[in-house]
């Protein structure tokens, strides 16, 4: 896994330069500071999924493109799991650029970490599956049972975690800012504002 990531940087260069883009247009594009991608390239800085969603979608790149994992052909997801933070990732889907798809599991822990709010470019979309979720957005403290779904900028300071100490599982999309998910009716339901567009 070590040797995967420290191939990221000279990778991540390489297609910067093919597409003929700067730093500072990258930075300004994706949200990343100028030295924080510069780190990345020179592999001073880890690779992390925060960092390389975004990058994934400005260059409208499968993530797998950017982290070299093999080209197999075969059109199925292979689900391989990506621990960061204390968190499992699991991707659920390969499409350029546009919005990203995870299963999230948040493991069971005897003592819930304090939360420790973020920010980073783009746009989020959670549901529930399992466990009682916390989700701290901002001023608001919130928790999520099992079929509750939530949406925000992840520009707002955020922090998911366990309410009770117990696992969690969350289906996530993540995309760049702006981009929303949208839930549509049947077109024999009209949406909530009875506009039914």
């Amino acid at each position: 896994m070590d040797d995967v990531l420290d191939a990221v940087g000279p990778r991540l260069r390489a297609l910067r330069r093919e597409r003929g883009i700067t730093l500072a247009d990258l930075a300004a594009t994706t949200g990343v500071s100028e030295s924080t991608l510069s780190r990345l390239e020179s592999g001073q800085r880890r690779a992390t999924l925060e960092l390389l969603l975004p990058l994934a979608a400005t260059y409208g790149v499968p993530l797998d493109d950017l982290v070299g994992a093999p080209n197999t052909g075969d059109p199925r997801i292979h689900l391989k799991p990506i621990r960061r933070f204390g968190l499992v990732f699991v991707p659920l889907s390969r499409r350029p650029g546009g919005m990203q798809s995870f299963k999230m599991i948040i493991p069971a822990r005897a003592e819930p970490p304090e939360p420790d709010p973020k920010t980073h470019e783009g746009f989020e979309w959670l549901y529930v599956l399992n466990g009682r979720l916390r989700l701290v957005l901002g001023e608001r403290d919130l928790v999520l049972p099992p079929g509750e779904a939530a949406e925000f900028d992840t520009a707002r300071p955020h922090w998911l975690g366990s309410a009770d100490g117990g696992a969690v599982e969350l289906l996530i999309l993540f995309g760049l800012s702006g981009m929303r998910a949208h839930l549509r009716t049947s077109p024999d339901h009209p949406d909530r504002d009875g506009t039914g567009s």
